[in-house]
This record gives C-alpha cells, structure tokens and sequence, in this order.
C-alpha cells in the first residue's frame, strides 16, 4: 500500500513542476517593462490576473497594465490614479525605511506589510530583543491587533510570525482611513441549473450565473465577457442523444454595473425530449480568465 501511494504521487508531482517550469519560461519572455510591472504588483495581483498577463500576446500587455490600474483607481474623474501612486509611494518609502537585510526593504516582510496596511499606528523596536533576551524584535500596531516580525540570524531579515500573517489577513478586511484597501475576494465561477417544461412539451435547461462570478475586461465604459456553454445529454444506457455548444456575449455599461452585480445572467436551452431517464452535463467557461465550472444533473422526462 505504502509503494501505491508513493508511485502514485509521481505523475501530480511531475504537473506541478511542468506547470512551475511554463511560468518561469512565460516570466522570462515578459519585457523589461513588463518584467519590472510583475514584479513591482505581486502584493496585490490577483491569482486570474496573474494568470491572464501571462498568457496575453505582447501587444496587449500595455492594454492589461492600464486596465490594471483603471479598475483600483477611486476616482475616475481626476487625471491621477491616488491608489496607483500611494502604491509605489509606499514600495519607495519601504526602501528607505528598511535597509537592514540582505534584500531591498519592499521585498522584506517589514516592507511588504508597510505597502499593504501603510504605516502602523505605533512601532516598538527590541534590536536586542525583550528585555535583552531573545532575538531582535519589531512590534507593530494597527488598531489593537499586534504584528510581530523576528530577526532569528541577526542579519537585518525581519520574518513575520506565522499567528501575525493571519492577522494581517484580518487588518485587511476592516481596515479603513487613508490604508490602502487591497483585500480582494477570488472571483469563483458558479452556476445554478433548473430543469423546466413548456407548454409545447419542451424539456428547458435554465442556467443562472451571478454577473459578480465572472471576470470582466472594460473598454471604454463598457463591460464584457463571453460564456462559452457546452451541454450534453444522455439516457438510461449512458448513450449520448444531443449535445449543444454555443458562445453567449455578456456587455453593460458602467453605470449598470451595480445592478447587474445584483442579478444573474439567465441562458434557457430549449431540447425536446421523449419520457424516460436523463442525464445531463453542462461545463460553463468563462472566456476572459479560462475558468471552468461543470455540472450534471439526473432528471426524469414523464
């Protein structure tokens, strides 16, 4: 059983370091103007958009990074971007702020909470630990929650502690004033399949998608994305009796935006069936970040 276990670890092992090597060979292709872009937003860039800059051809990169920065900027109506500037504000300050260590200050753990939270409300610094015993330690304080970073070689590395990186997590999520709010949820594609019945004795597939589970790309005010809905239909024996593939564009406006993150975006497929057994499978894709969702449901026709 041990050697099962441990043959059978192999393949996923070898996946995740074939999907590791494409993303190294993907960040190598990048410009030196992407490249700096990557790296300079890794605290905020989410899991679906690191995914897709990497995947774009050169000539849209410039058209992602400006979206980018478009969709987190607070206020459309003046010239400056006030999050993208305190942003790099932030990394520039980290820099000079942290120079112990062995790394720039923005890619310490100081730096990176610094960027993430801004400054802390009060600072204690123990460069020979408490009370003269221990390591050097750093305590910050947001609100009542205490962050702790420990330098255990004494070089200048402050690590956050395991219970503080949770609690940056949490500081997040409530956090308020003038601190950058970066805490963004993970977009989860999702659907709701009813099966219904018309008057003309029709079998109807209603699929339900809530607008705020997909991913949108904006252009000039307007938001859009396409579901591409495959659908196939088996009976009692497995055999498969009808199949259905078709894209479905999805675009509103701006100002719609808040109502349609309210309400579901409805697709009916029609398929006339005899009475009997069914099953039915449906795989949703979302087009804009590749995401896949797949359902399948037994029903009876009578």
């Amino acid at each position: 059983m041990r050697k099962l276990i441990a043959y059978s670890l192999i393949p996923l092992f070898c996946v995740g370091l074939f999907q590791c090597c494409g993303m190294y060979q993907q960040r190598k292709n990048l410009s030196p103007e992407n490249k700096e872009f990557f790296s300079k937003v890794r605290y905020i860039i989410t899991k679906q958009e690191r995914k897709i800059f990497l995947n774009l051809p050169k000539s849209e990169r410039d058209e992602f990074i400006e979206q980018f920065w478009k969709k987190r900027d607070p206020d459309l109506s003046t010239e400056e971007n006030q999050y993208k500037e305190k942003y790099y504000n932030r990394i520039e300050m980290a820099n000079k702020i942290f120079k112990e260590g062995s790394t720039p200050g923005w890619l310490q753990d100081r730096g990176r909470v610094f960027i993430l939270l801004g400054r802390p409300d009060e600072r204690n610094t123990y460069p020979r630990g408490i009370n003269f015993r221990g390591f050097p330690q750093e305590i910050w304080y947001y609100g009542f929650y205490p962050i702790v970073f420990v330098d255990r070689h004494w070089n200048g590395d402050y690590q956050l502690t395991p219970q503080s990186a949770r609690q940056v997590a949490d500081i997040n999520r409530v956090q308020t004033g003038d601190k950058l709010d970066l805490d963004e949820k993970e977009v989860v594609l999702d659907f709701d399949l009813r099966i219904l019945k018309t008057k003309q004795g029709q079998t109807v597939f209603q699929i339900r998608v809530p607008y705020r589970n997909l991913w949108y790309e904006e252009k000039e005010g307007i938001w859009q994305t396409s579901l591409s809905v495959y659908l196939e239909v088996f009976d009692d024996s497995e055999k498969k009796l009808w199949e259905k593939k078709e894209d479905y564009p999805i675009s509103f406006s701006e100002e719609n935006l808040d109502n349609k993150f309210e309400e579901d975006y409805v697709i009916q497929i029609p398929a006339r069936l005899e009475s009997g057994k069914y099953r039915v499978k449906i795989e949703l894709e979302n087009e804009k970040d590749t995401n896949k969702v797949s359902k399948t449901v037994t029903f009876i026709v009578k």
